[in-house]
């Protein structure tokens, strides 16, 4: 298919769009009040099949802030293009980023401040990594080319799904790494990033199918990083085990715990092939954020995959009913599939 072609009807893809972000925020707050336990004590905490539903009210970490942050800088950036022709996306994306750094550093936003930093309640520190707290301490932004450290920490992927929505494939891919590469320097710290918004385009805005999609990434990030591309490839092979041999469980400890951005996606890859149906975002969640390790940012990237994969049908209502910040998710992921579709959204958001 051209490249540049819409296979899905516009209003599906800002229908994704506002999913990507919403399943995304379920699965952050579905494995944050696990993700620095063991599997021993998940169980201990929550009963033998761990942790099943987010806590109510259901809050996000970090990754979830900034995942908005994301958004909202790549928004502006396309507003901007769209109206002067400059394109700088990832300058953008780096001044919002810093702007999320204030939010980290005082109580409340300032009087007449617009935007996220004019929402209160973004002002709330969900106890966010040193890596990025530093990393955007810094006088300018770093580069894949040009980093300020070695992290290949998992926070790097878990907020570029918005980059997902860019205008082409290989377009997403390059911001995703670039965003990625922001706060964590290390190859597969932004290699991670670009690969899960080469992932979200291609589910959400060309309608792949889930394995063929799954596949064109691998051979994408082979060209740049062969251990995230075999980590991933592991993922692949591992569900094909699973469904072969009916395992009971979903096994995500064989691909790690998830703190590096590779092991992180690769776990939301495994169990997103796991349960690849509609019907199974509540298991996909659980099977991603029941185990040793990242289990917010697993759960969070398993959820932003099944949004961009088959829309807010599949998310649960009885968790979005608790889910904080559901207002600004739903707007800004509907903000950028409008943004890939080219139809229309108020411009004056992301002045």
């Amino acid at each position: 298919m051209q490249e540049g072609k819409l296979p899905r009807e516009p209003m599906s893809v800002v229908d994704r769009g506002a999913a990507c972000l919403l399943g995304g925020a379920l699965g952050d707050a579905l494995g944050a009040p696990v993700q620095y336990l063991g599997w021993a004590d998940i169980q201990r905490d929550h009963g033998p099949e761990g942790v099943l539903e987010p806590p109510r009210p259901a809050l996000v970490t970090d990754d979830t802030q900034l995942t908005l942050f994301t958004a909202d800088g790549y928004l502006r950036a396309w507003v901007r293009g769209h109206t002067t022709g400059e394109w700088e996306p990832v300058e953008m994306v780096w001044q919002s980023y810093r702007r999320w750094l204030t939010t980290q550093q005082v109580a409340a936003p300032d009087p007449g401040a617009t935007g996220l930093v004019g929402d209160e309640r973004l002002y709330s520190s969900r106890s966010p990594g040193l890596t990025c707290l530093r990393a955007l301490a810094a006088d300018s932004p770093p580069t894949p080319e040009e980093p300020h450290n070695e992290s290949s920490g998992c926070n790097g992927v878990t907020r570029t799904a918005p980059a997902g929505f860019a205008p082409t494939a290989e377009i997403a891919y390059d911001l995703g790494c670039r965003f990625a590469a922001l706060t964590h320097g290390g190859t597969g710290g932004w290699v991670a990033g670009g690969a899960f918004a080469l992932l979200i385009h291609l589910l959400a805005v060309k309608a792949r199918p889930l394995r063929e999609a799954v596949d064109q990434v691998i051979g994408r990030v082979l060209r740049d990083d062969p251990y995230t591309a075999n980590t991933l490839n592991r993922a692949v092979l591992f569900a094909d085990e699973h469904r072969a041999l009916g395992f009971e469980s979903v096994r995500v400890d064989r691909l790690g715990s998830g703190w590096t951005g590779p092991e992180a996606l690769a776990i939301a890859v495994h169990t997103v092939l796991v349960h690849p149906r509609r019907s199974e975002f509540v298991d996909a969640v659980r099977a991603a954020a029941n185990h040793s390790g990242g289990s917010d940012a697993t759960a969070a990237l398993t959820g932003n995959i099944l949004g961009a994969l088959h829309g807010t049908a599949a998310l649960p209502r009885d968790w979005l009913a608790g889910l904080e910040l559901v207002d600004l998710l739903t707007r800004l992921g509907s903000d950028l599939g409008h943004s890939v579709v080219g139809a229309d959204f108020d411009h004056s958001r992301y002045l």
